[in-house]
């Protein structure tokens, strides 16, 4: 039979397959630990022990310190402000033994300062962090005393530590480069956005803030999102009542700003590297500029100049267009919803267009000429060529950049911020007309000290943001047919 015919079905992964990987490890772990030398069954309970034993004495001596230094973290926590870490960090994370203080201390003469909640939960997650630090030097000591076995076994003498740096800095040059980067990561990137999430799940909010300063609160589970729908607690029906429209208008926001600002710059690039223009390097210098002044500047310039005293105001009334001034930005309550959305929509593609003209004007000069030559032999039309080869040529090498900008206006701040300050208000509610999920997620949080309530909004935005860049990137041709453009 044909093999082109037949089709061989994907193998359906059961459930045991997913413990597979467990099962395996647990069995590997067995038999290096029964196959290991001295060393490496020490190695198990005192890093270093098998480089002690194999005579790498300062590759030994280093996990051994990186153990005792965290056995001491764990026994004898260190405390800052008052909160400790280590084992007690681990028990303080439920929150439940928390003091207010106040108390006079004769001895001291000092009133006793009161937990601070915010401190034990992050003084927690640290202390995982370290556990998890300890398990993975664990692994590593194991490992490099399993490595030094099997190098005796062939008759190779193990490598000494200036032998295991110089490779850090030769073929496992990669680990060397990649390590700070992970480190810096893992403390401002992935512990916060961990801290950020845990407070969606207490009541942390502005209201909890006792006489000294000290914010008390507790876990409530999933009240906080069970609010966004059914409209409990203090901003239960702001948030029930606004939270689909700020949704709604975020997508489509992010709808227009983005495919605006694409097909925009893409015409522009198209329109500068016409043949036969002159003055190409004065226009793409005009477009440049927008991106060198700094887009906040940008912004409040536009501001003034829409405002209600500004000069496009006084120009429209000063000619008799208008008999007032024109909320063009949505500045005051009762001004246009709508014109303010349409307005910031425009604006936006004044400072976004200029980024897709440069990135797509390289683009352009990189499609095979006899692609257009070919295409004019068989009668295209300029249209049908744009849109038979300019246009899925960009849409394939572009498409990366398309999702990353789709996901960036999605938590545009500066453009509303700046312009509308989320504009025409509502009375009542925080979130105005022209507010995003991310500007939104700033007044509940800075301006109404609603922190766990703030969490849960910047949880929906991730979810969001993830779900579209992971979806729509997988299913693009960029990522299926990197090597080959049809």
């Amino acid at each position: 039979m044909d093999s082109t015919l037949t089709r061989v079905p994907k193998n359906k992964k059961s459930i045991s397959d997913l413990f597979a990987p467990i099962g395996k490890w647990f069995s590997n772990f067995g038999k290096r630990f029964a196959d290991g030398s001295i060393g490496t069954k020490l190695s198990h309970f005192i890093f270093g022990a098998g480089n002690f034993y194999h005579k790498q004495y300062i590759k030994g001596a280093l996990f051994l310190i990186l153990q005792v230094a965290i056995i001491c973290f764990m026994v004898f926590c260190p405390t800052i402000n008052g909160t400790p870490y280590g084992y007690k960090a681990l028990a303080n994370l439920s929150l439940k033994n928390v003091s207010e203080g106040g108390d006079f201390d004769p001895i001291t003469g000092e009133f006793s300062a009161g937990s601070d909640c915010k401190l034990m939960i992050l003084f927690g997650f640290v202390t995982i962090a370290v556990i998890i630090i300890y398990f993975m030097l664990m692994k590593m000591s194991i490992t490099s005393s399993v490595k030094a076995d099997m190098d005796e076994k062939i008759g190779k003498k193990p490598s000494t530590f200036r032998e295991d740096v110089m490779e850090l800095f030769d073929s496992r040059f990669h680990i060397t480069m990649l390590t700070p980067t992970c480190i810096a990561a893992l403390i401002f990137t992935i512990l916060p956005t961990i801290f950020m999430i845990a407070l969606a799940f207490t009541t942390y909010n502005s209201q909890d803030m006792n006489d000294k300063g000290t914010n008390l609160f507790h876990w409530n589970g999933i009240d906080n999102f069970i609010a966004v729908f059914t409209g409990e607690g203090s901003l239960g029906m702001e948030i029930k009542n606004r939270f689909l429209p700020v949704l709604g208008w975020t997508f489509i926001w992010a709808i227009f700003a983005t495919l605006s600002c694409y097909f925009g710059g893409i015409i522009l690039a198209l329109l500068i590297n016409k043949k036969g223009l002159k003055g190409k390097k004065i226009f793409r210098t005009v477009f440049i500029m927008t991106i060198a002044i700094p887009q906040f500047i940008s912004l409040l310039a536009v501001r003034n100049l829409l405002g209600e005293y500004g000069p496009v105001n006084g120009l429209l009334q000063d000619i008799g267009a208008t008999s007032g001034p024109i909320g063009f930005l949505g500045l005051h309550p009762g001004d246009s919803e709508a014109l303010a959305k349409v307005m910031v929509i425009i604006v936006n593609m004044w400072v976004g267009i200029p980024y897709t003209m440069l990135m797509t004007s390289g683009i352009l000069m990189n499609i095979p000429a006899d692609l257009y030559e070919a295409a004019r032999v068989d009668g295209a039309s300029t249209v049908k060529m744009f849109f038979k080869i300019t246009l899925p040529y960009v849409i394939f090498v572009t498409t990366p950049y398309l999702i990353s900008s789709f996901v960036g206006n999605i938590n545009s701040f500066n453009t509303i911020f700046l312009l509308t300050g989320g504009g025409p208000v509502y009375t009542g509610y925080q979130a105005g007309g022209t507010d995003l999920l991310v500007t939104w997620l700033y007044k509940v949080t800075i301006d109404q000290g609603s922190y766990n309530t703030g969490a849960v909004i910047g949880i929906f935005t991730f979810i969001i943001t993830a779900t579209i860049t992971l979806i729509t990137y997988r299913r693009s041709k960029a990522y299926n047919e990197e090597d080959t453009f049809q």
